[in-house]
């Protein structure tokens, strides 16, 4: 669980990706010799701060998102919401500014106003990011931001065997998207790829529980085509692969950029359960991760 306590560390709110976009390109640099094939890696000119690995004659992508939800500094000590944190009062925040590193708590001001609580001002701007908690236990994996470091590292995990598909990690998902949509456009054109899967973190609900299985989405705010997704399902059921089914009519992901966009991308959202959904106390359970990385595995081979 090193390298996922290592994602869990980084400071990348939507729309402040690079960090997350050099420690993975790093990463992809130091660690390809590895890998059972070697991709080609599309980054920088026309994909902003995201990246995408191409290997072999790809037919499937896997989207996973490398932003956080978080806050801005505004004026005073007001805060702005980064997508959509869950707060509560003395939460540990973490950030940098000109004048040096940042550990503060957040605070609700007067009439609900989102605040913090710091021996100085921060700089206007600034963003800051729930200060990181590793845990660890037999069972259970424990901090803020496993949405969607998780799914970085199962799409990492993923690379080290896969010898024809896409991995594209994303940015602005929490935040509105956008980014999957660009993406799905270059490698509907250049590589003539037409399906996805969401490589991204779900929730424990009262029909989706921890240790269970991964849960393959049947709808969220989107619907994906119930055609693909029962290839999906198949595939699971042919390699008994622990899985649950979800059924949700709120919440989105990459998979509703790529269903706005003009191309005909298939796309479904695949992904372990967490509870203490964007707080700093994210749990999921092991067996999960595990479902998590066999299921992606055969998926990208025989979709």
């Amino acid at each position: 669980m090193n390298l996922l306590r290592q994602l869990c560390a980084i400071r990348a709110t939507s729309g402040n990706e690079v960090v997350m976009t050099s420690y993975l390109l790093n990463y992809i640099d130091r660690e390809k010799k590895n890998w059972a094939s070697k991709p080609t890696i599309l980054f920088g000119d026309g994909l902003q701060d995201s990246i995408v690995l191409i290997f072999g004659k790809p037919k499937t992508a896997v989207f996973a998102h490398m932003d956080s939800i978080g806050y801005t500094v505004r004026y005073g000590n007001q805060l702005v919401r980064i997508g959509s944190p869950h707060n509560k009062e003395g939460d540990l925040l973490v950030g940098e500014d000109q004048k040096g590193n940042i550990e503060c708590e957040f605070k609700l001001g007067k009439d609900g106003e989102l605040t913090y609580d710091n021996i100085r001002p921060i700089e206007t701007g600034t963003t800051l990011t729930y200060k990181p908690d590793f845990r660890e236990t037999d069972d259970f994996v424990q901090c803020c931001y496993l949405d969607n470091r998780l799914g970085i590292y199962v799409a990492l995990k993923l690379a080290e065997t896969m010898e024809n598909g896409a991995i594209c990690f994303s940015c602005w998902e929490e935040h509105g998207g956008g980014s999957a949509e660009n993406i799905g456009r270059i490698l509907y054109e250049k590589y003539h790829l037409r399906q996805a899967l969401i490589c991204d973190i779900t929730w424990v609900t009262e029909g989706v529980k921890h240790g269970k299985g991964v849960a393959i989405s049947l709808r969220d705010s989107g619907i994906p085509r119930r055609s693909y997704v029962n290839r999906i399902i198949e595939i699971a059921k042919k390699h008994q692969i622990p899985y649950q089914l979800e059924v949700e009519g709120s919440g989105g992901s990459d998979g509703n950029s790529l269903q706005r966009s003009p191309f005909p991308l298939d796309w479904c959202f695949v992904g372990a359960p967490e509870d203490n959904v964007h707080t700093p106390n994210e749990i999921v359970h092991k067996n999960d991760i595990k479902a998590m990385i066999q299921l992606y595995t055969y998926l990208v081979r025989e979709l």
